[in-house]
């Protein structure tokens, strides 16, 4: 009998957002278990040795770091996400790794404190979205015609983009015509759309209000 899955999962973490879009892609059945992670309780710091979030359950042993549950899905479940060739899912692995990159790049756009860091940062971003639309091939998916766990990596990263765009224009995504068709496709995507709830909009404004930072102004102001 095969062990049951809990996914204990946070409502705006993207690397969660991750693990949801491939277990939704293979159709697995699964629990999911949202927590507070300003307010961890106890059982969950007790399986989760980094105190980050997801985690998969697979009976009684937890499974955490978002690279590692896909993997673990991959090698257990049906419907691959990996290429098959051996080379082809190594570099699909370097581009997940790339996809966190951009995540960390994010993070660090949105904490900013000042404008001269914002500007870096949107600068920093705007250089790693240039690397990706040069690699891409939007057809419609990362590397063809087969969704795969690179896409299920950046559905979550566009995400942020729905909100950013709602504050101004900081053309870091600007002429870049294959990830502007690649967002698309992936936000149409029934996987990806259903790997966040609805009020998913108001709750990332809501944390971004609470950042005090440069990108916490101007959406202040945006929204006057």
């Amino acid at each position: 009998m095969a062990a049951r899955l809990k996914l204990i999962s946070h409502k705006l973490c993207p690397y969660v957002q991750r693990a949801l879009i491939a277990l939704t892609e293979k159709g697995v059945a699964f629990e999911r278990i949202d927590i507070d992670l300003a307010d961890k309780p106890d059982w969950f710091v007790a399986i989760s040795p980094l105190g980050k979030t997801p985690v998969l359950q697979v009976g009684d042993v937890p499974i955490f770091e978002s690279a590692v549950i896909l993997e673990y899905l991959e090698e257990t479940q049906p419907s691959p996400l990996h290429p098959a060739d051996p080379l082809r899912r190594a570099e699909h692995r370097a581009w997940i790794e790339f996809g966190s990159a951009v995540l960390n790049d994010i993070a660090g756009f949105y904490a900013a404190p000042d404008e001269a860091t914002f500007k870096a940062k949107t600068s920093q971003l705007e250089q790693r979205f240039a690397r990706l639309e040069a690699r891409i091939a939007a057809a419609p998916w990362f590397d063809g015609e087969s969704f795969s766990l690179v896409d299920a990596v950046f559905g979550p990263v566009f995400r942020y983009f729905d909100v950013f765009d709602e504050i101004a224009d900081f053309g870091i995504l600007a002429a870049k015509p294959k990830l502007a068709r690649w967002r698309k496709t992936l936000a149409a995507r029934p996987s990806v759309r259903t790997a966040v709830r609805s009020d998913y909009p108001a709750l990332l404004r809501d944390f971004l209000e609470r950042r005090n930072s440069w990108l916490s102004g101007l959406q202040a102001r945006a929204a006057a």
